[in-house]
């Protein structure tokens, strides 16, 4: 048992509101607070903990990392940072990784990667045109990126170069392109944003633009990626392969870990163009390592698109029980539109009941959960969010 007081919290930075309470141990799908008390988690860290809570292939791989070598610098070459990037070249479009710490950090790279190229390649050009709604982190640049309207003001002046456009409008995409325009930047699936899919036909519509224009299509698979959508990454369901992709969340199993991929073609970094100090280590590419090796089993991927199916299946039976909207998204990647503005007053009542959701909109909520997530704990989280949606619609 751990107290808590009223000054337990007071050496952390406020950045956000948190109940007061400690999650001290995490199993799976489950989190166990100071008190004790037991929580089915579906949100996994915003879908960082791919695996679930303290899986053991991650477990043991960061145990026998630790007992080797922890950090011999960026400088040198270590094993499981090459093992773990010969995997994702394998096994997807690109044929270069660059390691970081965070998506946000990933997402920095690809946007000096792409300026880096058009300042060889297209005279200069700087800009790259990104979604309304999107995000793409917390760094200043990727801030500058995002479509967040609450950012608009926030940490001026914002890096400049970046143009916004609504998603799956092609038209304005084409508007937007001018003679600075280098990229064109998004995610698969908006997931910040409330889990809104870019559609397949636009997708495809955007490589072939792209390659007329001669511009970059960057994909943002720091959510959809290393499995969350069914497939390892998402640009796989549409078969659109972007020339740069950034990974992270999911790609450390709970460990701070993310990438820069990209086409060999479009890799024009020199030394010092690009670095960190902490980016690549051993023992975090080890547990990246242990989950791509788990992600790549046979009956992995197809697991997770059963369960995702039966989630979705579920999803649409509260949807046509309480009047709902649509449920979005991909695999383990999925929101259910409320319909109504009660998406905060849900999550805090499932929390109060043992159920971590998120809502991204007060109209939505988003379903993270780990990709070995059961059917039975499926019915689990429905059955806590069932009877606590009957209360809210009561209560209107």
């Amino acid at each position: 048992m751990v107290e808590v007081t009223p000054s337990t919290f007071n050496a952390l930075m406020r950045f956000t509101t948190r109940p007061d309470l400690i999650f001290v141990r995490g199993r799976g799908s489950w989190l166990w607070d100071h008190t004790g008390k037991k929580y089915l988690d579906f949100i996994q860290g915003w879908a960082v903990n791919c695996l679930g809570h303290c899986p053991p292939a991650v477990v043991e791989a960061i145990r026998r990392q630790s007992e080797e070598l922890l950090n011999p610098s960026p400088a040198f070459y270590n094993l499981p940072a090459i093992q773990l990037a010969d995997l994702i070249v394998q096994n997807s479009c690109v044929d270069r990784v660059f390691y970081a710490n965070s998506g946000a950090e990933a997402n920095e790279g690809a946007i000096k990667l792409a300026r880096k190229w058009g300042g060889i390649h297209r005279s200069g050009a700087y800009e790259i045109i990104t979604m309304d709604h999107g995000f793409h982190g917390r760094t200043l640049a990727t801030m500058s990126a995002s479509g967040k309207p609450q950012w608009e003001n926030l940490f001026e002046p914002k890096v400049t170069g970046f143009v916004k456009v609504d998603l799956n409008d092609l038209t304005a995409v084409k508007q937007a392109i001018t003679p600075k325009t280098v990229a064109i930047m998004l995610e698969p699936i908006q997931g910040e944003a409330g889990v809104f899919p870019a559609e397949d036909d636009y997708l495809h519509a955007l490589r072939q633009l792209t390659h007329e224009a001669g511009l970059l299509l960057i994909f943002d698979e720091v959510q959809t990626g290393m499995g969350r959508t069914g497939t390892l990454f998402g640009y796989q369901q549409s078969g659109v392969e972007p020339d740069i992709m950034t990974l992270g969340k999911g790609m450390g199993g709970g460990l701070p870990l993310a990438a820069l991929t990209a086409k060999e073609a479009v890799c024009c970094f020199e030394p010092g163009d690009q670095g960190g100090t902490f980016n690549g280590t051993p023992i975090i590419t080890a547990a990246g390592l242990a989950v791509m090796k788990t992600l790549l089993e046979p009956d992995f991927l197809p697991q997770v698109r059963h369960v995702g199916d039966y989630l979705r299946e579920k999803l649409l039976y509260l949807s046509q029980r309480f009047g709902c909207g649509e449920v979005r998204g991909k695999g383990l990647l999925l929101a259910l539109n409320l319909g109504r503005p009660v998406g905060g007053a849900l999550v805090t009542a499932a929390m109060e009941n043992g159920l971590l959701l998120n809502a991204p909109r007060p109209e939505s909520l988003r379903f993270m959960p780990a990709l070995n997530l059961t059917t039975e704990e499926v019915d689990h989280m429905v059955a806590i969010l069932e009877p606590l949606m009957e209360k809210a619609w009561n209560a209107v």
